[in-house]
């Protein structure tokens, strides 16, 4: 199987780590790396909701995010969006991608009247920040729905399942998986697929680069991320294992 140019095969996804805890006023969170990407994922816990919730009489909880880039985490300083007095666009999709993808996966009536803010900050750029904030924050708020039940505020853990994302796409006419930012400039179509641990979509976001793809690339694309997700969740859970959490709903 033909090599990357950072000696990686088509269908393997770049070293993932995850550091555990390293924001001690969260109520959970976690460091990501996947590569030169790194995330700091952080989940915090209000015992509110938001005021729509109570104008409409909407029972449960809820689950929000935000997303940002720091000014050192590119090769160029990023001003930050505060700076610029709005959030930039490409900010508000992740950071509403981030939201949905959890929500998918969070029993939000068990939830309770209570908020879960899940923050996602972007320490090193390298492609894939949205797919590795996505898979960071999964264990983060894995832990911090742990934490919830442990301190008899909810009688289980309210995440019902874990979630991944990578991204994929078609580079020199071949499939590849987890783009760093190297190719993701140079593929001509760039795919981003979110899916939890049983193998069920959340969402595929995907378009073609000034050019055009057929079925079949799409089916190796395809193909490629649910390998890529599924490898991911392994670590996910051989990292809870380590710390005997038991994260989803028994």
């Amino acid at each position: 199987m033909q090599q990357r140019s950072d000696g990686r095969t088509p269908d393997q996804v770049r070293p993932i780590s995850f550091e555990l805890n390293i924001a001690p006023h969260a109520t959970g969170s976690v460091l990501v790396a996947m590569g030169n990407t790194r995330v700091i994922c952080g989940v915090t816990v209000e015992e509110t909701v938001p005021r729509w919730m109570k104008e409409q009489g909407v029972t449960g909880g809820w689950l929000t995010s935000e997303y940002s880039m720091l000014p050192y985490s590119t090769t160029t300083r990023k001003p930050r969006d505060i700076s610029k007095g709005r959030l930039d666009g490409r900010s508000t999709e992740i950071q509403r991608l981030i939201g949905r993808s959890l929500r998918a996966v969070v029993n939000l009536e068990k939830l309770g009247p209570r908020t879960m803010w899940v923050d996602c900050d972007v320490l090193q750029a390298d492609g894939g920040t949205r797919t590795a904030a996505i898979t960071g924050a999964s264990l983060a708020v894995a832990l911090a729905c742990r934490k919830i039940a442990e301190a008899k505020k909810v009688d289980a853990p309210p995440i019902k399942k874990l979630v991944a994302a990578v991204s994929a796409g078609i580079l020199d006419g071949r499939a590849i998986v987890d783009l760093n930012y190297e190719e993701d400039k140079a593929v001509t179509v760039d795919f981003n697929v979110v899916a939890t641990e049983d193998g069920e979509f959340v969402e595929v976001q995907g378009s073609g680069e000034e050019a055009t793809f057929a079925q079949d690339e799409l089916d190796q694309m395809m193909t490629l991320a649910r390998k890529g997700i599924a490898d991911l969740i392994a670590v996910q859970r051989a990292v809870l294992a380590r710390i005997m959490v038991s994260p989803v709903q028994g």
